[in-house]
């Protein structure tokens, strides 16, 4: 029996309908989601609230992977494995292989397994460039990518903020499945998966409007964006 996600479903039948009572929760474009089958939801993240509406509006069962730290709290060292982290440990050797490893095995186990591609959240609230490790995932296991954008959730819950905002709208839109293609050398692997990555982030800017900027998005706080 797998050590993950054993309480997810349990999870969203006791939280979907908070969720949607203390937020405006609209879906779009759920039918491009498989009903069954491997697929890479890979979204926007501008919110820690990001992590519960997407699984919230979702009919199945998904799994992110997360830092290994969470498992040093006692308050989520068993609640986040059980509704649907894989906990990786960031330090010694190669912590994006570990990861990349994990989530394969959920893909090839025809679950869905969530990525957001910015690597962070995004504190400016622009979307910024792609790392490559959905598309990787991609051209490994021939499992689509469904472009997901968040809209609202910036709102609810902005950076640094200790709590949520109630009674705002949030909005979950689903993009249209990408397609890796896999072979060829590993020079042309490469190059692929950069190329799907940012058609990947093309389709999640359509999907939220924001604005992109070709720059990895920054690990610490950011300062406000000006604009003129």
């Amino acid at each position: 029996m797998r050590d993950y996600g054993q309480l997810q479903a349990a999870a969203k039948i006791l939280l979907r309908p908070v969720l949607f009572f203390l937020w405006r929760v609209t879906v779009v474009g759920l039918d491009n989601v498989p009903a069954d089958g491997p697929a890479i939801l890979a979204s926007n993240h501008t919110s820690v609230s990001d992590s519960y509406f997407l699984p919230a509006v979702l009919p199945r069962g998904i799994t992110f992977v997360g830092k290994s730290e969470y498992l040093d709290d006692w308050k989520t060292r068993r609640l986040f494995p059980a509704v649907g982290m894989i906990p990786i440990d960031r330090e010694g050797g190669d912590a994006s292989s570990r990861a990349l490893d994990a989530a394969a095995r959920v893909l090839e186990g025809g679950e869905l397994f969530g990525i957001y591609p910015e690597g962070t959240r995004s504190r400016d609230g622009l979307l910024h460039k792609g790392h490559t490790g959905a598309a990787r995932l991609a051209l490994r296991t021939r499992a689509p990518i469904i472009p997901v954008g968040i809209l609202g959730s910036r709102a609810v819950q902005p950076p640094d903020a200790k709590a949520p905002r109630p009674f705002r709208p949030v909005e979950v839109r689903f993009g249209k499945p990408l397609h890796g293609a896999p072979g060829g050398a590993a020079a042309d692997q490469r190059f692929r998966a950069r190329q799907l990555t940012d058609e990947l982030m093309f389709e999640i800017g359509s999907l939220t409007g924001q604005d992109y900027v070709d720059e990895y998005a920054a690990k610490g706080p950011a300062a406000p964006v000006e604009r003129a």
